[in-house]
């Protein structure tokens, strides 16, 4: 387009003296079609250029999503003896250790950090923590560069870390895992930065698509978060990458949500003005979770003065104290949230679970664990949506039965609380109950919290990290 208008202005400016006016329009509008066409195809052949690594990337990081959600299982099952232990009730033994019935659970974070501990600080301290803060540092600041090796170290980390009891959620280490799968490709290509960016969008759009079998969010995850860009050139070969990723995890984990959420109804107009002020209250308890997950990192950091890679050990026997006594912290935990949605638990044990998971989930990655907060951020707006629809339905009889309701969109507005990523929490949490009951309230309670959110502080969960290490990545992305 550039060139088209240089163009212009050339025939513009150039004199016609001795050429008849007729003639030189129609040259000049000959030459300028020409260009246009040029141009054109450019874009075309530039869009081609990049479907085809985006639907290699796609069906990559949706393998990447099926084999780590495996690694996740298999370490579970070999910690614990089952599939998710957060499933089970009571203090279950392990079948190898059954004299030590279930404190067993207090040794699982040890033996896990004797082994993720080593491998990251080794191979790849990058791949601590979140991941996500990480890929948007590489797309911000360093051209979408991502060494290789984070994938391969983040996925075992991880997956030692959730299976040894890490309160930590799947989604940010299999994002931060495709968007090196997608850095690493275009740089073999020898892409030029802007395309490596888009690449490594692709990826993590392919990895939220595959993991939650929720295509549109993993898009707007990956524009709204990682590009912050909705450029329409972007747009079309990230969708190619969420597509393709989906139906790769579709065909191996079915078609099923990975949530099992209740129908969703409003029951009266009057709900609406709640479900406002369960957004400004999820607002709150969002930026809540950030300040004390960074309050409890700090504390980790005063505190250990010994080398890093022995750090989750010893920091292990305080997370398994913590797993004893409240089990339902181990791991993920979305059996714990599918039975709070479906209205199972009290009030008081409703919020336990969610004080019980900030400090979980903090202190997993205070002393070095590897894993996201996308999914505790679901989990603590579960627990406070129930919790408040469950004191709504007791202040009025009409609003009985509707704690799944307000859980569900609990966890949207907590969410952009956390992530100030409102359009993919309206997106994800749609295609999760694929219910247009659930639209309004929604936006309602996500608007609210994500207001509420930016008086409290000007970083998200994510940014802040960055923001502590001297880095700001700039302003958020502008529609």
């Amino acid at each position: 387009m550039q060139l088209l208008q240089e163009y212009t202005l050339l025939f513009e400016s150039r004199p016609t003296t001795g050429v008849p006016l007729p003639v030189a329009t129609r040259t000049r509008q000959s030459l300028l079609d020409r260009l246009e066409g040029w141009e054109a195809g450019e874009h075309a052949r530039t869009i081609l250029q990049l479907t085809v690594p985006a639907v290699v990337i796609g069906a990559g990081a949706g393998l990447a999503a099926v084999a780590f959600r495996w690694l996740i299982q298999t370490a579970t099952r070999i910690f614990t003896g089952t599939g998710d232990y957060s499933a089970t009730t009571g203090h279950p033994a392990h079948p190898w250790l059954p004299w030590l019935g279930g404190a067993f659970v207090i040794l699982t974070p040890v033996v896990g950090g004797l082994i993720y501990g080593p491998l990251v600080q080794r191979f790849a301290p990058e791949a601590k923590g979140h991941g996500v803060p990480e890929v948007m540092l590489a797309v911000a600041k360093n051209g979408g560069r991502i060494r290789p090796q984070v994938a391969i170290v983040k996925a075992i980390a991880s997956a030692v870390t959730i299976g040894s009891g890490g309160s930590v959620g799947r989604e940010g280490p299999i994002i931060q895992i495709g968007s090196a799968l997608g850095s690493t490709l275009a740089r073999l290509l020898r892409l030029p930065t802007h395309r490596v960016t888009t690449l490594v969008a692709c990826g993590a759009a392919g990895a939220i698509a595959a993991t939650f079998n929720a295509p549109l969010a993993g898009i707007f995850f990956a524009l709204e978060l990682i590009l912050r860009d909705f450029a329409a050139e972007s747009f079309g070969v990230v969708v190619v990458s969420a597509i393709t990723a989906s139906v790769v995890g579709r065909a191996f984990l079915g078609s099923e949500p990975f949530l099992t959420l209740p129908q969703f109804s409003v029951a009266h107009t009057s709900e609406y003005a709640l479900f406002a002020l369960l957004g400004l209250v999820a607002g709150a308890v969002g930026m809540g979770f950030t300040k004390a997950l960074y309050a409890i990192e700090d504390l980790c950091d005063f505190l250990w003065r010994g080398p890093e890679w022995l750090r989750p050990v010893v920091g292990g026997v305080f997370l398994g104290g913590l797993l004893f006594a409240l089990p339902q912290m181990y791991g993920v935990g979305y059996p714990v949230l599918d039975r709070a949605v479906a209205g199972r638990y009290a009030v008081a044990f409703l919020l336990i679970l969610l004080v019980g998971k900030v400090v979980a989930t903090s202190l997993t990655l205070g002393i070095g664990g590897s894993g996201g907060v996308f999914a505790p951020s679901l989990f603590i707006g579960a627990m406070l949506g129930a919790a408040f629809g469950q004191v709504a339905g007791m202040l009025d009889p009409a609003l009985h039965g509707q704690a799944g309701a307000f859980a569900i969109v609990g966890m949207g507005a907590v969410l952009v609380g956390t992530t100030r990523a409102p359009i993919t929490a309206g997106v994800m949490l749609f295609e999760l109950t694929g219910d247009y009951a659930i639209v309004l309230p929604l936006l309602l309670a996500i608007v609210v919290a994500a207001a509420v959110s930016r008086l409290l502080g000007a970083d998200t969960i994510y940014t802040l990290k960055l923001r502590r290490r001297g880095i700001d990545i700039g302003a958020p992305a502008v529609i």
